[in-house]
């Protein structure tokens, strides 16, 4: 690097603080091939620019990247560690075109998981694996081809033009129309077959999944024509971009994310008719479908306008399960977070809305309340016109919160300062006001009778509580069975025996959750809980009378046998572990289900199944070479939500001498990055 360029550098961090006011980029047409084998990635960008104010000089973000080369006529490309330098002597009200090589092995955002490859940008993090901006405030139209080598499927933001074949691989090419913010650029690359549908405005949905989750296609996607078309005519705002697609991925980090066009989420979510009940996708999928309006299309200016986009989201998607589920789950949903929020802030813990700093609690079920309350306070009819008003005159550009309640002002003559203060500005939770809201409904009024009745008798309230099990809402059946938990079971066998013959299937669920001790006068109802069309129910009530009638271990591990559960496998990782336990049970088989057991915690796996795997060989001591070695690589796992437990585990075998050299021995069998966390916590 010449002497030039390096006190160029230096000078540049100063000038360039604000560099949306000397530059607009314009276009990122980008070429990028992600490699497995290094976990690396190269890529061609083709970009232009628009120059603002005279200058020598403008930046793309680019984390530890190397540039290869670029055209040399023109426009020089110098790569630091933190972005990649376009130098020349730019002429203010010009567009320039800039063209460059790069590569990079990325540390974070772009992610290799068995078969399955694909991107988590999260705010900013997009330049670790494109040359892009970090700043929400510069939108670019973001054109890519990702090559892939092989058969397997690719998915990107934007339109699908075409796959091209040249040699051995394959050119899958995107085209976008509008501009975005970098954190939305995205691709994945799998297995993925899709079922095509299309809204009710002509909007072409995709819905991805794996061949081997084919029979989970219409569970897990239910109703994602009828949200789509819901948040159409609830925003009212047509659907901003070319299509969506929905993909589910491995090892996600998060619950999903909304990428302009391309929805990714957690396969956990992946669910069969039964899992449904317990675990349907139905509140991320409009979560991420109304950021294509919130977020994506009108995108915050600063972090302190962060609930524009996640108390949107949150709130559209509680309208949306209330199209589908009705008031009172509405209402209910309202409710818990309710309690959540009033906890936080009588701890002294609550937070102002603008707070750039705030929790994800706040951000996004503060933001909720706040809409829900605004809307009640200015009416549907001028809410959904401050709405329709706000994203039109905004769309594809960023926005504040003034911005945002200039709109509201603009439709209704009430004031709403008190609003602004008490649900934007102030820190404390507005408990009142919230719970008159709520009171608005009859079912949570129901609801707060029969909780009132906690610190009742049982004789005093056996009436009420009958009542409310005979034809039960599930809530207040729930709050019912959970009112029965503490007494003797002699004075509640007939309102146990009303939660069973009520056949609600949560009401059913709360008995399972919460009857540790099971009486012989309700073995058989309790038995009947394990039809129950609830991986959670089943799960609960598998170990409990496993646990309680061992002479009829065989008849339950029969019965359960063969059910895998969630995606995790709750109930077969469970059913392994007893069958292996149990006495006389299958032992012919012993050794292959130990094998499959201990299988569960390899990389092979998603994080969720090794992460209950690693439980139940933790629990029977099943500790072996393998399932060590197992263990050091999910302490590198970048899911903090399964790394740190693994390290936990790893820590308290650590204290057992055998275990102790064992690990000890590991660091050339393992990966380097594996090896060097065990260099760090081993000590000689």
């Amino acid at each position: 690097m010449n002497k030039f360029f390096i006190a160029f550098l230096f000078s540049s961090f100063t000038v360039f603080a604000q560099q949306t006011d000397v530059v607009d980029f314009l276009n990122i047409n980008a070429t990028v091939t992600p490699m497995s084998a290094k976990k690396s990635i190269k890529g061609t960008v083709k970009c232009s620019f628009k120059i603002l104010q005279k200058t020598d000089s403008i930046y793309l973000d680019a984390k530890n990247m190397k540039v290869i080369n670029f055209a040399l006529e023109g426009i020089v490309v110098k790569a630091g560690s933190e972005k990649i330098w376009l130098l020349n002597s730019f002429e203010a009200g010009r567009t320039y075109t800039a063209f460059f090589t790069y590569e990079a092995e990325p540390k974070q955002t772009l992610y290799f998981f068995g078969n399955e490859i694909w991107t988590q940008g999260q705010g900013k993090y997009t330049s670790h694996w494109l040359p892009s901006i970090d700043d929400v405030n510069d939108k670019i139209e973001f054109d890519l081809s990702i090559v892939s080598s092989d058969e397997k499927n690719v998915i990107a933001n934007g339109k699908f033009l075409n796959v091209e074949n040249k040699g051995s691989v394959k050119y899958w090419h995107f085209d976008m129309k509008e501009p975005m913010s970098s954190y939305l650029v995205a691709f994945a690359i799998g297995d993925f077959n899709k079922k095509e549908l299309f809204s009710n405005s002509g909007t072409p949905i995709e819905l991805y999944y794996k061949l081997s989750d084919s029979m989970k296609v219409e569970a897990t996607y239910r109703y994602s024509k009828q949200i789509f078309d819901f948040l159409e005519s609830e925003i009212g705002v047509p659907y901003p971009w070319q299509n969506y697609k929905q993909v589910p991925v491995r090892d996600f980090l998060y619950a999903g994310m909304e990428n302009t066009t391309a929805t990714f989420f957690s396969e956990a979510f992946m669910v069969d008719s039964t899992g449904f009940n317990d675990r349907n996708y139905i509140n991320v999928n409009a979560h991420e479908l109304a950021h294509q309006w919130f977020g994506d299309m009108v995108t915050e200016k600063g972090s302190e306008d962060h609930w524009l986009q996640e108390g949107f989201a949150t709130y559209y998607a509680l309208l949306t399960e209330k199209e589908i589920f009705g008031d009172d789950y509405y209402y209910w949903q309202l409710y818990q977070t309710a309690e959540q929020l009033k906890a936080a802030s009588d701890e002294g813990k609550g937070e102002s809305l603008l707070n750039p700093k705030a929790s994800s609690l706040t951000f996004y079920q503060k933001g909720a309340w706040a809409l829900h309350l605004l809307r009640e306070r200015i009416g549907d009819e001028a809410f959904k016109t401050a709405i329709k008003n706000y994203l039109e005159k905004y769309k594809f550009k960023n926005v504040s919160t003034e911005d945002f309640l200039n709109e509201v002002k603009a439709v209704s003559a009430i004031d709403i300062s008190d609003f602004e203060k008490d649900w934007l500005q102030q820190s404390a939770f507005q408990s009142e006001e919230a719970y008159q809201s709520l009171l608005k409904s009859t079912f949570i009024k129901k609801y707060f009778e029969v909780s009132a009745l906690r610190a009742t008798p049982l004789e005093d309230k056996k009436i009420q509580l009958k009542t409310a099990l005979t034809f039960p809402n599930d809530f207040i059946g729930q709050e019912a069975v959970y009112q029965l938990v503490d007494e003797p079971i002699s004075e509640t066998l007939p309102l146990y025996k009303n939660a069973f013959e009520s056949n609600n299937l949560y009401v059913r669920q709360a008995v399972a959750l919460s009857l540790q001790t099971i009486p012989k006068e309700l073995q058989k109802e309790y038995e009947s809980l394990l039809s129950d069309k609830s991986y959670v129910t089943m799960e609960t009530v598998l170990y409990q009378l496993w646990m309680q009638f061992p002479e009829k271990r065989v008849k339950y591990l029969n019965k359960t046998k063969g059910i895998e559960g969630f995606q995790n496998k709750n109930i077969r990782q469970l059913w392994l572990t007893l069958a292996l336990i149990t006495d006389g049970y299958e032992n012919a088989e012993k050794e292959n289900y130990l094998k499959e057991l201990k299988n569960y915690t390899s990389t092979d796996y998603s994080f969720e199944i090794r992460e209950k795997a690693f439980e139940y060989v933790n629990e029977l001591q099943l500790w072996d070479l393998e399932t060590l070695k197992n263990l050091a690589e999910a302490c590198v796992h970048p899911t903090w939500r399964f790394s740190k437990p693994s390290k936990e585990m790893l820590n308290n075998l650590l204290q057992d001498k055998k275990y102790y050299e064992q690990v000890k021995v590991l660091g050339r069998q393992v990966s380097g990055k594996a090896a060097n966390y065990l260099n760090s916590i081993i000590k000689e």
